[in-house]
């Protein structure tokens, strides 16, 4: 059986349960079959229906009477039987299921689940579940009573028991090979399947889910693999050469002496420049660890080379900032740099440029440009493949370095970035001074003010205040938006001129904002988490976010990140009306990885990244923060990669379109 043929191959699953399955991310064979239960209600224990008490939920193996049609007093319809075994009889009634006098004949074997009640003043099954038991049947073979039942997610018109007789029914009949070639110390593949839908016991649960769990690492192993191998097959049109001394004249005229975690990076890019094949390396750094001026080293080198560098950067207002720092590191060396955004375009014709910084309008079809031989792209997590596919169309296999403050916690590079060649600046430059982090419940608002009002007024401070939402909420009432808080902080600090940025602006009215507080005309800037990603305001030394329950800890970090760029001591205000121990986290840690790593922990890959924003696997099974499963599943797929024409299962399960929506954008 082909797993990976749409659900309406299956017997019974029509164009309209398809619709319904979509819902549940179910599209394939192969997804149904991963479409795991979150839980299992018990339904194993059986008792005669002379022992059956009130009050006790139940279940009975034996016969029906006739199912019986019956009216209440007020009209109401309702369905009676009796049921009886060796032991004895017991009444059972149903309400308002008609179909059941149809359905249940005279004598049936059933099994019922449910719970014993009083009725008329006598024991009675009140609307019990029931499963009609085929002549010759076990109880062994039963699917909704008399067992572990699982517990499926559900959407409308798709129920945990529909779902129960599907996956039954496709397992029963599934002829298909063992997914690995070999024994992986695990339970084989299929019998993984069934005990993770119908386990005999508990304990039956956790070896197959691990099993499952393994074969979904190995796929994404086997996906980053093979893209990478992709990646190196592409030929090289051209060849860098590294001139020595012009790279020391480069790091002589910077205005500061760069970490050695930098240098070593440096190194590994300069060595990526000289490979027959082009260089995909993703860089890593927290918030003010120097990435920028790394990237500026590989575009230094291209243009030696008489090739142009493409700079794509998350957002016009950090285009900007890009723009300016480059423009001030390469002015000794008259490298010429232009500026392409969603606002400013230069003319298609001005081919003279060294290095065009720009954001999505860089990958416009309507901008030609040649001899592109390295593409940077800033925060790595906000652009798709098919964003850098285009990009990469620019040049002829441009090198490809990428760039992240978001900390990747080990587990997930492993499992998402196997393709790519990973570099960390894991040091900040020297001199930085920690920024202070304080937890505010709402209570000490007045107090913080206050405090907030005489560190503006020292003359040497700017505020950043940080909200979730650009306009209030109808059903979040208590969470504070941009546009409010700008009129309502206008009027707590009425001495000190206050700006608003946000998304909804004009790029022109982004761009006059952030000047106005970059040269301390606004002392204050209200904005949203537009912020998050890399401004470089040296003056700003306080932030101040509402609603800080509301942000992921690897966020907060990246708005921390926006404060302690200069000499004078710095601070971060988490204003909630909930403190908890992860929001306690900020206060205790100023590592970067150390607050993603618990972030993933406590709310998963998501709420770290954003699953959908990010295009990071929604793992079905999986867990990221299972290191020896990963490591397990990265070594199997660097063993079967050679061999992979041998296993054709594993083949059409890499090859199908859904697997494209799990990878990593």
């Amino acid at each position: 059986m082909d797993l990976t043929l749409p659900v309406t191959r299956l017997p019974g699953i029509g164009e309209s349960s398809a619709s319904r399955l979509k819902k549940l991310r179910i599209h394939s064979i192969f997804d149904l079959l991963y479409h795991l239960p979150f839980r299992y209600e018990d339904r194993s224990r059986i008792v005669a229906a002379s022992s059956a008490q009130a009050g006790e939920t139940v279940t009975l193996i034996g016969r029906l009477d006739t199912v019986k049609n019956a009216y209440t007093r007020h009209g109401k319809i309702l369905q009676k039987s009796v049921f009886s075994d060796a032991s004895g009889s017991l009444q059972v009634i149903w309400f308002n299921q008609p179909f059941l006098s149809r359905t249940i004949r005279k004598s049936s074997p059933v099994a019922l689940y449910g719970k014993v009640d009083f009725f008329d003043r006598k024991p009675a099954l009140i609307s019990p579940e029931y499963e009609l038991i085929n002549e010759g049947n076990v109880a062994s073979k039963l699917i909704h009573t008399a067992r572990l039942i699982p517990v499926y997610p559900e959407t409308a018109g798709v129920s945990s028991k529909w779902l129960r007789s599907k996956i039954f029914r496709l397992l029963s009949f599934l002829d298909i090979p063992e997914i690995l070639p070999f024994d992986p110390g695990m339970l084989k593949w299929k019998e993984a399947l069934w005990s993770a839908h119908f386990p005999a016991s508990y304990s039956d649960v956790p070896p197959a889910r691990n099993r499952l769990a393994f074969d979904e690492l190995l796929l994404l192993q086997l996906l980053a693999l093979l893209r990478r191998d992709s990646w190196r097959r592409t030929p090289l049109t051209h060849k860098f050469r590294v001139n020595k001394n012009l790279l020391d004249r480069f790091i002589s005229s910077l205005p500061y002496t760069l970490t050695s975690a930098q240098l070593n990076v440096v190194d590994e890019i300069i060595s990526d420049l000289s490979r027959p094949f082009p260089a995909n390396r993703l860089l890593e750094g927290d918030v003010g660890s120097g990435k920028t001026v790394v990237a500026a080293f590989a575009a230094f080198i291209a243009s030696q080379n008489g090739f142009r560098t493409l700079f794509m950067a998350p957002t016009q207002i950090l285009a900007h900032q890009h723009h300016q720092t480059l423009v001030s590191l390469f002015r000794p060396f008259d490298l010429k740099i232009g500026l392409i955004t969603g606002s400013k375009k230069i003319d298609n014709r001005h081919t003279s440029l060294d290095i065009i910084v720009g954001t999505h309008a860089l990958i416009s079809k309507s901008v030609k440009l040649d001899r592109v031989g390295l593409v940077v792209i800033d925060e790595q997590h906000r652009f798709g493949v098919a964003q850098r596919a285009a990009l990469a169309l620019k040049g002829a296999s441009p090198h490809i370095l990428t760039m992240t403050a978001t900390p990747i916690p080990r587990t997930v590079a492993l499992t998402l970035y196997g393709d790519l060649d990973l570099s960390v600046i894991d040091e900040l430059p020297p001199g930085r001074i920690p920024v202070k982090t304080w937890v505010v419940p709402d209570f000490k608002r007045p107090a913080s003010y206050s405090w907030i009002a005489s560190q503006l007024a020292s003359g040497q401070s700017q505020l950043f205040v940080v909200c979730p939402f650009i306009e209030e909420s109808e059903t979040l009432t208590s969470v504070r938006a941009a546009t409010v808080e700008f009129d309502r902080l206008k009027l707590v600090f009425p001495e000190f001129p206050t700006g608003l940025l946000h998304g909804r602006l004009k790029s022109g009215e982004k761009e006059k904002v952030m000047e106005k507080f970059r040269a301390g005309e606004y002392r204050i800037l209200v904005t949203t988490p537009v912020v998050e990603v890399g401004l470089d305001i040296p003056a700003a030394n306080i932030m101040l976010v509402e609603a800080a329950d509301r942000f992921g800890l690897a966020q907060l970090h990246q708005l921390r990140g926006r404060v302690g760029r200069g000499d004078i001591q710095s601070y971060c205000l988490l204003f909630t009306d909930k403190p908890t121990s992860r929001l306690k986290a900020m206060e205790q840690y100023n590592s970067g990885l150390k607050l993603a790593e618990l972030d993933l922990k406590l709310r998963g890959p998501g709420e770290l990244y954003g699953t959908a924003q990010h295009g990071l696997p929604d793992l079905k099974v999986a867990d990221y923060g299972d290191l020896e499963l990963i490591e397990k599943s990265r070594n199997c797929a660097r063993n079967l990669l050679p061999r992979l024409g041998e296993y054709p299962l594993l083949r059409s399960l890499l090859k199908e379109d859904k697997i494209a929506l799990i990878q990593p954008n």
